[in-house]
């Protein structure tokens, strides 16, 4: 039966008796090949490149590499699972990532509730490959009494102060003062990992105005990135008058 989730050991050109040497290695050569750097109109790149990294994060990690052997195996042959007797059992979790983990990447534990166990919950550790869209699903091999089952976990975005998310697409405000934005010039705003961006501001801009950055939103499910939309305020000018003194 055809296996829903990717064969990290097929997208590295390897197969499961390899070596940890000959992993570092397929996977230096592979991601050399297509870095988007060097082919900057090939989107395939992109997406094979986030495959790369994420085959990487999986297999170059012993206990990573141990569970996902163990999901290959039962997927392979669920009827073992039924002949031994195991309890199979799926659990959907839900994790709220902020935006530059879903950029940078990063590692948690995934907690799912159980009565049954003495602590009254498992937890599972999960790598987030860099580049990973909201919304996609992993799948963990849950451990005994439950192997043969999986907890699904479903990223979302965790709401940001500065940045709303809208599909692959940020949003934020940019508040300046009217003068500023008669004159137009350029200004820096703060990306979402951090980094400076310049933006350019027309000359009289009006407010409500939408500037587009890009590529600085979002990772896509497919590659690429999402939008960065900036919407133009204006600086709200208080003047005080003094009553005058009679």
């Amino acid at each position: 039966m055809q296996r829903a989730h990717p064969d990290h050991y097929a997208i590295l050109g390897l197969d499961r008796r390899c070596t940890d040497d000959q992993i570092r290695t397929a996977f230096r050569v592979l991601v050399r090949q297509c870095h988007p750097d060097l082919n900057p109109d090939a989107p395939a790149a992109v997406a094979r490149t986030q495959q790369l990294n994420a085959a990487y994060a999986i297999l170059s990690d012993p206990e990573h590499r141990r569970a996902y052997d163990q999901e290959l195996a039962t997927a392979q042959n669920p009827a073992k699972s039924l002949r031994t007797g195991r309890v199979e059992r799926n659990a959907t979790e839900e994790v709220h990532l902020r935006i530059e983990e879903f950029l940078r990447g990063t590692t948690l534990e995934v907690r799912v509730n159980d009565p049954a166990n003495a602590s009254g919950s498992e937890t599972y550790p999960l790598v987030i490959p860099p580049g990973t869209a909201p919304g996609t699903r992993f799948r963990v091999a849950r451990t005994e009494p439950f192997s043969g089952g999986f907890v699904i976990v479903k990223t979302r975005v965790r709401p940001d102060f500065r940045f709303k998310a809208r599909g692959s697409d940020l949003r934020c405000d940019l508040t300046l003062k009217p003068e500023r934005a008669a004159q137009g010039g350029t200004e820096m705003i703060r990306s979402a990992t951090g980094t400076m961006l310049t933006l350019r501001i027309p000359r009289g801009i009006a407010r409500g105005e939408i500037i587009r950055l890009s590529g600085e939103g979002l990772p896509k499910p497919r590659g690429g990135r999402g939008d960065l939309l900036v919407r133009i305020t204006y600086r709200v000018q208080v003047r005080i008058s003094r009553p005058s003194v009679r």
